[in-house]
């Protein structure tokens, strides 16, 4: 009887150390990861947990993704001189976001070099970061859209649909109160 259980525990020690060995080698931290952030005041406890996951070894990205005002306002503004100056706006505006991101990056210690404001369509370019820079984990805001929101998408759901990485939505918002 007593060789029996010796045995056994043998045998449940054997998988409590195999199990451990695969535990540690899926475990392992995120070495790069690009934080997505609306620039909003919300956009710290997005950060705030991506560096939570991240591991302290890990280079962490901050992206802001800007869309051009010309896709934003093509079909609702109507083309003519007014408007002419979208462009010096653009530039202003383009500006205010650097100086965003610059104090947010400071506020976490984030190198100026992983601070990025990219142009376009924010799902389309967070994907292109990510795959031309070696990220393994997008971490992204999300209000938990309802409703027509829900039904028109949302740039989170966007951005996990098309990544080839992991991705973390950050519920933010009144969702988290």
């Amino acid at each position: 009887m007593c060789a029996y259980l010796i045995s056994i525990k043998t045998c449940l020690c054997q998988h409590i150390i195999l199990y451990l060995i695969l535990l540690e080698n899926e475990m392992d931290t995120y070495e790069r990861v690009l934080v997505a952030v609306d620039l909003s005041s919300e956009s710290e406890v997005v950060l705030q947990k991506a560096q939570l996951i991240a591991g302290s070894n890990a280079v962490v990205h901050l992206v802001y993704v800007q869309e051009p005002m010309d896709n934003v306002y093509v079909g609702i503004v109507p083309q003519s001189a007014a408007f002419s100056g979208l462009g010096d706006l653009e530039a202003q505006l383009g500006e205010e976001l650097k100086q965003k991101l610059t104090a947010l990056g400071e506020n976490f210690n984030l190198p100026s070099d992983n601070l990025h404001i990219l142009n376009g369509s924010p799902a389309h370019e967070i994907h292109r970061f990510a795959e031309n820079n070696g990220i393994q984990l997008i971490v992204i805001g999300t209000h938990g859209q309802k409703g027509l929101q829900l039904l028109l998408g949302s740039t989170a759901n966007a951005v996990l649909h098309g990544a080839g990485c992991d991705v973390l939505s950050v519920r933010i918002g009144a969702a988290t109160k």
